[in-house]
C-alpha cells in the first residue's frame, strides 16, 4: 500500500491489495443501505442543468442522473457533496479537468459531474485499483465506468450489500431508468474505484 498525502489528508492508493477497517465496514454499509432507498424513489433521468442553493442544494427530486444517486446516498447520511466538492475545486481547480471549459467553479453542476466525482474522491478518499475480482468491492464503494469506446459517457454507482447468485456484488446506479440495483460490476470499462468517508 502507497501512501501520499493531498492538501493535508491522507489518502491510500492501492496497488491491486483492497482492505477495509472495522469503521470503513460500519460507514460502507450505511452507504449502501441509502443508496438501495434510492431505488424506492421514482426518478426521470434527465441531467439538465438546474441553478440551484448552496449549500444542501439539490435538482427536483423526480429529476437526475447517476452523481445523483451518490450525492443524494452521502446526503442522507449528513455529507454534502455540493459543498465538499465545491470547497475542494475553488482552492485547486487546475487539479479537475477542463472538458467544460470553464474558467472557474459552479456550484450548480460541478458535483454532478462525474469526471469531477472521480477527482475528488481521488484527492481526499481511498483510491484503489480496479480488478475483475468481485471479493475487492464491499458495500459502499464507489465504482466509475465509461460506458462507450471513446470514454465520453463517464458514469458511476455505489456497491451493495447484496450479490448475484455468482456472487457479483450489485450496483445501485441510474444508467437512464432511474435508480437500479443491478448486476452491471464488469459490464462495462471500470475507470475508477473509491471509498470515501468524510474524517
Amino acid at each position: 500500500m502507497n501512501w501520499r498525502t493531498s492538501s493535508g489528508i491522507l489518502v491510500a492508493v492501492s496497488l491491486g491489495l483492497s482492505f477495509q477497517s472495522q469503521a470503513d465496514t460500519s460507514f460502507g454499509s450505511s452507504l449502501a443501505e441509502a443508496a438501495l432507498d434510492r431505488t424506492e424513489q421514482s426518478i426521470i433521468y434527465d441531467g439538465s442543468y438546474h441553478a440551484m442553493s448552496y449549500p444542501g442544494g439539490d435538482v427536483p427530486a423526480g429529476i437526475g442522473v447517476c452523481s445523483d444517486v451518490v450525492i443524494r446516498s452521502y446526503r442522507a447520511l449528513g455529507i454534502d457533496l455540493q459543498k465538499l466538492v465545491h470547497e475542494d475545486m475553488r482552492v485547486n481547480f487546475a487539479s479537475y479537468p477542463k472538458i467544460w471549459g470553464l474558467k472557474t467553479t459552479d456550484q450548480n453542476i460541478d458535483h454532478r459531474r462525474v469526471p469531477n466525482l472521480r477527482v475528488f474522491f481521488t484527492r481526499n478518499g481511498q483510491s484503489l485499483v480496479p480488478t475483475q475480482d468481485p471479493a475487492d468491492y464491499f458495500p459502499g464503494d464507489l465504482v466509475s465506468w465509461n460506458l462507450n469506446e471513446s470514454g465520453s459517457l463517464p458514469h458511476i454507482g455505489i456497491i451493495s450489500d447484496q450479490k448475484s447468485a455468482d456472487g457479483i456484488p450489485l450496483v445501485v446506479h441510474n444508467i437512464g431508468a432511474g435508480p437500479k440495483l443491478q448486476n452491471m460490476l464488469f459490464d462495462y470499462k471500470i475507470t475508477g474505484h473509491y471509498r470515501y468517508q468524510r474524517q
